[in-house]
């Protein structure tokens, strides 16, 4: 397995187009928008010149890393001849529907195709295919070039040979593979997201404000980030879409979004990708301040 097509240049897709190429692998980075693919380019570019900064790689692995990287805006070029075409596009079930029926029809009958997706169905995901044996979950984590854990998700009709070479892959990548079985939310946002959740849910009860929540999780658990900082981070919307597949999927109650969290996305506060979450970073990632929301009752 040589040759990997990555669909969506976003923070996801960036990241993980990186780290195929740093390993050698020839990779077709795909999006709609030359801006969107301009701008992975120049994040992939930053990301390895910390990397020569702090001596993990020379200038040569940064120059040949950057070559293995093609763009394409158009899929059904970007997709021919390859062995593997990850798709790291929006988390929407009707999107990620509409991609892998394409792919299915695009890509050579030997290709794998695999999805980033955080919390949707493989098993659906596939259903839309001729070859759901060859579908399969590889949930990266952010930022994907640091982050060990790749999460691999066998839908119902993933083979076991399809399996292995996913597996096999993501350990040639200097990541650490954990299979697991095709659930809502798999295991990482199964737990994370509830405490998320739970946590926004405390903040819009008033028991205490956004800080001293996040203080309380960092010094009492060990948790390197706050959660509702984290929440920020990954992104509030990508947060109320992974809650609302779960909530569906499981018909629990324990998964319905926060109110607080949903009206937050329909105001467009959506953490570090807007600008303000509940924190503000105007004055950037590493500045970052309580959000004025938050700094009153709020009821």
């Amino acid at each position: 397995m040589k040759n990997i097509a990555v669909i969506g240049a976003g923070t996801m897709g960036n990241g993980i187009a990186h780290c195929f190429a740093q390993c050698g692998y020839k990779v077709n980075l795909i999006d709609l928008s030359q801006k969107s693919l301009d701008n992975a380019m120049l994040v992939i570019s930053k990301n390895l010149d910390r990397m020569v900064a702090k001596e993990k790689i020379n200038q040569s692995d940064k120059e040949n890393t950057l070559a293995n990287i093609s763009n394409f805006i158009n899929i059904s070029d970007g997709v021919k001849g390859m062995d593997l075409v990850v798709e790291a596009a929006t988390e929407n079930l009707d999107i990620k529907l509409n991609i892998f029926k394409e792919l299915d029809n695009l890509c050579d009958h030997k290709t794998i195709l695999s999805s980033n997706t955080s919390s949707i169905s493989i098993t659906k995901i596939a259903s839309v295919t001729n070859r759901a044996d060859k579908v399969i979950g590889m949930h990266f984590m952010n930022p994907v070039p640091i982050m060990k854990l790749v999460e691999v998700i066998r839908g119902y009709a993933t083979s076991d040979s399809v399996t292995k070479t996913i597996m096999d892959l993501s350990q040639k990548l200097g990541k650490i593979p954990v299979e697991v079985n095709d659930y809502p939310g798999f295991v990482a946002n199964r737990i994370l997201m509830p405490m998320i959740n739970e946590s926004i849910e405390t903040l819009f009860q008033g028991v205490a404000g956004v800080n001293e929540i996040d203080t309380v999780m960092m010094l009492g658990m060990a948790h390197p980030m706050g959660p509702l900082h984290l929440a920020d981070f990954i992104g509030l919307d990508v947060c109320l879409s992974i809650l609302k597949v779960m909530h569906n999927g499981f018909g629990n109650p324990k998964y319905a979004p926060s109110p607080l969290l949903v009206n937050m996305v329909e105001a467009g506060k959506l953490g570090v990708k807007s600008g303000e979450g509940f924190y503000n970073y105007s004055e950037g990632v590493k500045n970052k301040k309580v959000s004025s929301q938050f700094l009153k009752n709020l009821f």
